[in-house]
């Protein structure tokens, strides 16, 4: 059913999009969802309380009150902080701007609303995208945007609801940043990671506790990846803290937006800032890094960059940042933390400038623990072959060993232009890690041909410390049929002729049937 509501919704939403340019319009409709996951959330609470105040079982009953007494204790914040449920003026709640949304001026009366939110929230100042009133939507698409986003969040009440609308909205919410970043292809993809290529990178990390950092956060999928696998594993969504950063100042309120909407406390910096020149996270050594940068950036440096240090393998060429971002990460990471790192498929070979010297001393070091390759049609409307890089900052187990696994060829499609891993495939690729790092229950750990091998660290300065997973995992084995080559040749061989006499008969038969309508050739 919820499959049904999404595509429902974003069908509608999209409709009414009219000539609207998907980057700009996805702002206005998460923003919409966002404000009605605080006010469902935020009217769920009001309810409980009303009732709570009325048992007399409860801690929070009230004796002898009257309704403009209940009013009053209504309005009280702390009741709403104390769960983490935002407060939303009576101007701002959902009903009175549905009940305007047919308003000509509904638009201003959205600003307003947000504004209003915003001084009552410190937490969300800054971060709520006030242009409801300048949008260019035909006459009243915006208040029928308004009745549509009104349909999410129903049929559940009482205990439950809460849960219920997080989940749903959630859900909405993320479907909706899928489809926004295929609309905009390329560009989409700077604020969204495909979810197969999330749930890959956390699977492998594991991240069950601690500090979960992601210095180019994008809209915060990975966040709410890691929380997804922290509660799937029997953990608590409080178990992790979490911190990002990114440059973009739309995707970082996309982002606040994101991890608000599931009730995720996180720290983003006070604002919008490049991660190399403005680190806003400068003292943090985190458990786990996830991130995916964005690739071969060339516009990065700046002079205050020389020397950082950050850099402790080597000063990234001015010319890319890839290997920027993999110190930088490297950087903050805990005595025994992880990194797992989403890089185009130069950044295993690349050998100009200064690259190849970075990488060497980075798999010297012993700090490049999996290398993963990945196939070309995972991202957005764009064929770039990508890799994903996991790094330790002290191994634990497998010292002087890299695991390569080549996963090129285990990608399902799911549109002509687009592919992902399934389920099973991110586990198997999870569970081979698990097994080669020697966790418990994860069962003994092989190479498998074409797959996946485990190679020294003398072996990858053979081949120049290129870290590309094809040139280690050789070739997948080959059921033999047990058939003579000479046998097999001679039925093949025989198969052709019969095809080539057979192609030539057609040949003939279309010159004939040609040659009878007065055309030759």
């Amino acid at each position: 059913m919820i499959e049904d509501i999404k595509k429902t919704l974003w069908a509608t939403a999209d409709k009414l999009r009219a000539n609207m340019d998907a980057a700009e319009y996805k702002h206005i409709v998460l923003g919409l969802i966002f404000v009605k996951y605080i006010s469902d959330t935020f009217q769920t609470r009001r309810e409980e309380l009303t009732r709570r105040f009325a048992d007399v079982n409860d801690e929070y009953f009230l004796h002898d009150v009257d309704d403009e007494m209940l009013a009053d204790e209504l309005e009280d914040r702390d009741y709403y902080k104390e769960v983490n449920v935002f407060w939303v003026p009576e101007a701002a709640r959902w009903e009175t701007l549905r009940a305007q949304a047919k308003q000509a001026d509904i638009g201003k009366r959205i600003d307003d609303a947000l504004s209003l939110i915003e001084a009552e929230n410190p937490k969300l100042k800054g971060i709520l995208d006030k242009r409801y009133a300048r949008v260019q939507l035909p006459d009243g698409k915006l208040g029928e945007l308004v009745d549509l986003v009104s349909t999410i969040g129903f049929g559940e009440s009482g205990d439950t609801a809460k849960n219920h609308a997080r989940d749903l909205l959630g859900q909405v919410y993320e479907y909706f940043l899928g489809q926004f970043a295929s609309a905009e292809g390329k560009r989409g993809g700077q604020f969204y990671t495909p979810a197969s290529i999330v749930k890959t990178l956390v699977a492998v990390l594991a991240p069950h506790h601690g500090k979960v950092y992601d210095p180019c956060c994008g809209s915060g999928g990975m966040f709410v990846q890691s929380e997804r696998f922290i509660e799937a594993h029997g953990g608590k969504i409080g178990d992790v803290s979490i911190y990002g950063q990114e440059a973009n100042p739309t995707t970082w309120r996309l982002a606040a937006m994101n991890l608000a909407i599931r009730g995720i406390d996180f720290n983003l910096g006070k604002e919008p800032a490049d991660t190399f020149v403005r680190d806003q996270h400068k003292d943090l050594r985190a458990d786990f890094v996830l991130a995916n940068p964005p690739f071969n950036i060339s516009d990065w440096w700046h002079g205050s960059l020389e020397g950082d240090p950050r850099w402790v393998y080597g000063t990234p060429p001015q010319g890319n940042a890839n290997y920027a971002w993999l110190q930088h990460m490297l950087y903050h990471l805990k005595p025994t933390g992880r990194a797992g790192i989403v890089l185009a498929n130069g950044s295993m070979s690349s050998s100009q400038n200064s690259e190849g010297d970075i990488r060497r001393a980075m798999v010297d070091a012993d700090k490049v623990e999996v290398m993963i390759a990945l196939p070309g049609q995972l991202f957005f409307n764009t064929q770039i072959p990508a890799c994903l890089w996991f790094l330790v900052k002290e191994k634990r187990a497998r010292q002087g060993e890299v695991l390569f696994i080549d996963a090129r060829k285990l990608a399902s499609m799911i549109s002509r232009v687009q592919c992902e891993f399934t389920g099973e495939v991110i586990d198997k690729i999870a569970g081979t890690v698990a097994a080669w790092r020697g966790e418990a229950d994860a069962g003994e750990y092989q190479d498998v041909a074409g797959f996946c091998r485990s190679v020294t660290l003398a072996e990858i300065a053979e081949h120049g410390h290129v870290l590309t997973p094809g040139r280690y995992v050789g070739a997948e084995a080959v059921e033999d049929d047990d058939e003579a080559f000479a046998d097999k040749m001679q039925k093949l061989t025989e198969k052709l002729g019969e095809q080539m006499a057979k192609g030539a008969e057609l040949d003939q038969l279309i010159r004939q049937k040609l040659g009878g309508l007065g055309y030759e050739f």
